[in-house]
């Protein structure tokens, strides 16, 4: 999820870390109230808010990140992000991929949000409703004008399908 939400991937990678590392800190207090994915979910949506909340007001000014060489980047180091594409990237490379990602990522953050994890990471609306610390109403609200939008923005792909 967070590799979704986030494009570069020494940010994604710091990020998952960081998650890791509050829900530890927190596991004593998991009352097991929602299923610990859930939780750990909700954990990851406020990492995210909070990195892109902050990153919005330090970003006037700052380096982008992509302009550095990877080969600058000791290989050895364990922190090191890897170099190769994702297990998952490699499967579904093409083009339709690359639009796909091209269209999520024109959607508003909670529309995307809402559509990964429901449609990619198989969430039920009660779970997302529970993440997201929203209404089932508009989480559902949220997935139909998603999609919606998403078809708009892909309809060329569906009529050559």
């Amino acid at each position: 999820m967070i590799r979704n939400m986030i494009p570069q991937e020494a940010d994604a990678w710091d990020l998952s870390q960081e998650v890791f590392i509050k829900a530890w800190q927190a596991l004593p207090k998991f009352e097991a109230k929602a299923r610990f994915s859930t939780w750990l979910y909700r954990i990851a949506h406020n990492a995210v808010y909070d990195f892109t909340r902050k990153r919005k007001l330090e970003s006037a000014g700052e380096l982008n990140d992509e302009i550095f060489d990877r080969e600058r980047i000791d290989s050895s180091s364990l922190t090191t992000p890897s170099g190769a594409d994702s297990p998952d990237a490699v499967m579904a490379h093409g083009e339709l991929r690359v639009k796909i990602e091209i269209a999520l990522g024109k959607l508003s953050p909670e529309h995307r949000e809402v559509v990964l994890l429901k449609d990619v990471q198989g969430l039920s609306y009660k779970e997302i409703a529970e993440v997201m610390a929203s209404s089932l109403g508009t989480v559902m609200s949220r997935l139909f004008y998603a999609r919606q939008k998403l078809q708009l923005l892909l309809k060329d792909e569906y009529e050559f399908r």
